[in-house]
Order: C-alpha cells, then sequence, then structure tokens
C-alpha cells in the first residue's frame, strides 16, 4: 500500500498524468496502460517486479524509492 501511494506521489510531483507515467513504461518496454497503472495506484492491483522496476526507471527514482515513504517538501 505505501509504494502505490508514493508512485502516485512522485508522480503528481513530477506533473505527469497517468496516461503519460504509463506511456513512459510501455516506452522502457513494460507495456502499460493508464487503467494499469491506476489499479496499481489504488492497490487494487498487484505491481510485479517488471512493472516496478519500470515505474521507478520511469520516474527517474531507485526502486527502493518507492518502497519508502516519500519526504514532505
Amino acid at each position: 500500500m505505501l509504494a502505490a501511494r508514493t508512485i502516485e506521489i512522485l508522480r503528481t510531483e513530477r506533473g505527469l498524468g497517468q496516461r503519460q507515467l504509463a506511456a513512459r513504461c510501455t516506452a522502457l518496454g513494460r507495456p502499460m496502460s493508464n487503467t494499469m497503472l491506476s489499479r496499481i495506484e489504488l492497490a487494487k492491483r498487484r505491481c510485479d517486479i517488471d512493472d516496478f522496476v519500470a515505474i521507478a526507471e520511469a520516474l527517474q527514482v531507485s526502486p527502493l524509492a518507492l518502497l519508502q515513504a516519500p519526504c514532505a517538501t
């Protein structure tokens, strides 16, 4: 659940919509729709390790950063 919330926070901090982040993941070789990303962010879909790594790369953070609570800015 923490990772799901962290993904959403990092995505919005970077000014990305779900479609944009999903498109970045797809461009990195991990096909993802905005619906799939939405379900991951809502913790309604399991986030496979391949998805997790692609999302981290698309957000330009380490996968470990997705497992930690984001710092308050």
